[in-house]
């Protein structure tokens, strides 16, 4: 397989937004590339996506508790960070974004994107007015100085009923992120 993704250990974090679906279609496509692909679910994540699926999709038990491992020493969000080549985050919520720009680690996904030490991509997914909120945007300039890559919602009809920016960005755009992050560019 000729893929920059062929063989890379990709983590895709899954937060609670609506978009949480099509988290589905990025998994089944790195798949498709040769990926192997962790799947991390955040609490809110859990309202609009199942496990089950998740586990189906990319073959692999999904982390949803910081404090899941059983009985294994080895604290989970340190080892996937270290087993990750990237870590792409579709959808990402504003919850989520601001928690990353202020270094707060109080869940499985956050606590593992402060241990990583490979790109992390970070796909936003909301609301147009929560989109615009100058905090929200602080947040994203803040992530983008830091050397996050941000992939850029799309317009459109969104699922409040509302029209503007916020929908997760497609597919194809979100796998292209991860190849040129996994390339250097």
């Amino acid at each position: 397989m000729n893929s920059t993704l062929n063989n890379r250990r990709i983590v895709v974090g899954i937060t609670g937004s609506i978009a949480a679906y099509k988290a589905c279609e990025l998994i089944r496509r790195l798949r498709e590339a040769g990926a192997e692909v962790q799947t991390v679910l955040t609490e809110h994540g859990t309202a609009f996506i199942g496990e089950q699926t998740l586990l189906t999709l990319s073959g692999r038990a999904v982390l949803t508790d910081l404090f899941s491992a059983g009985n294994r020493w080895e604290p989970e969000h340190v080892a996937i960070s270290d087993w990750a080549d990237a870590c792409i985050i579709a959808p990402a919520t504003a919850n989520v974004i601001g928690k990353v720009a202020a270094g707060i680690a109080d869940d499985v996904l956050t606590s593992l994107v402060m241990a990583m030490r490979c790109p992390v991509i970070v796909a936003p997914a909301m609301n147009v007015n929560m989109y615009e909120n100058p905090i929200v945007q602080a947040n994203i300039d803040k992530l983008k100085g830091l050397g996050y890559h941000i992939v850029e919602p799309e317009s459109g009809y969104l699922a409040c009923g509302y029209e503007g920016k916020g929908r997760l960005a497609a597919t194809p755009k979100l796998v292209a992120a991860l190849e040129e992050a996994l390339a250097g560019k």
